[in-house]
């Protein structure tokens, strides 16, 4: 429901009148995008992927072949009913979360000093559907498609996580774009991806974005007692085995 919602937002849609056809196609794409990063929660979307599917193929059946329309109910009709509810409780959880770290906040006197910064939020006014959105484009850019055929050899996981954190450590932050300069070969721009999630799963960045849709930029995050800010790299693959499309 998360991505569904996001293409929802993206596309400023109305929740009621969902065009099943753009979002369908949208959230395919998507999918195919988590199947070439080789992402563990690509089978939680196959379900609803299935359902827009469905939902899809009524509405292009005539009235008096799809049987379920006789009565004048929509075929979106369920699914918007279950986006409503969803983002009701996603709207409620986060009000929670706001209130518990106020509460935090103004009340934790006492708590140990690191408390705070294990909650940290490494990811700012945006989501992992954000970040894929901007791995899209760049994805789209001509090298990154394989126009030229250029032979070179690409960094590990682990080297570019070195890379990343080497980059920060110069300057206070960067934009996402710049992760990728030049024209790189789709599989290093892949790598680079997957070294980013790594890196945000290990909370050792914080990811911004200050306006809707608006530049991306990633800074490091703040250094707790007894984290280096160096990432473990002995936990991680020496060698990328990204998807090849």
């Amino acid at each position: 429901m998360d991505l569904l919602l996001h293409l929802i937002r993206k596309h400023e849609i109305d929740i009621y009148d969902i065009p099943i056809a753009l979002i369908t196609k949208e959230y395919l794409n998507y999918l195919d995008l988590m199947k070439t990063l080789n992402l563990d929660m690509v089978g939680d979307f196959l379900v609803l992927a299935a359902t827009l599917t469905q939902i899809k193929s009524k509405m292009l059946l005539p009235i008096e072949e799809s049987g379920e329309e006789e009565d004048g109910t929509d075929p979106r009709a369920e699914l918007v009913e279950r986006l409503l509810e969803y983002k009701k409780f996603k709207e409620a959880a986060q009000e929670l979360r706001s209130q518990e770290n106020l509460w935090i906040d103004t009340y934790g006197i006492g708590a140990p000093t690191d408390i705070k910064a294990e909650q940290e939020v490494v990811l700012i006014n945006l989501n992992l559907l954000d970040l894929m959105e901007a791995f899209r484009k760049v994805l789209r850019r001509p090298n990154a498609e394989g126009v030229h055929e250029v032979t070179v050899e690409t960094m590990s996981i682990k080297e570019k996580i070195s890379w990343i954190m080497d980059t920060l450590a110069e300057q206070s932050s960067i934009r996402f774009e710049d992760l990728f300069p030049g024209l790189p070969p789709r599989q290093e721009v892949i790598v680079t991806f997957l070294a980013l999630l790594e890196i945000i799963r290990l909370r050792l960045v914080r990811i911004e974005q200050t306006e809707r849709f608006g530049p991306i930029r990633i800074r490091k995050a703040v250094e707790r007692e007894g984290n280096s800010g160096e990432p473990p790299l002995h936990s991680l693959p020496e060698q990328p085995n990204p998807e090849e499309s």
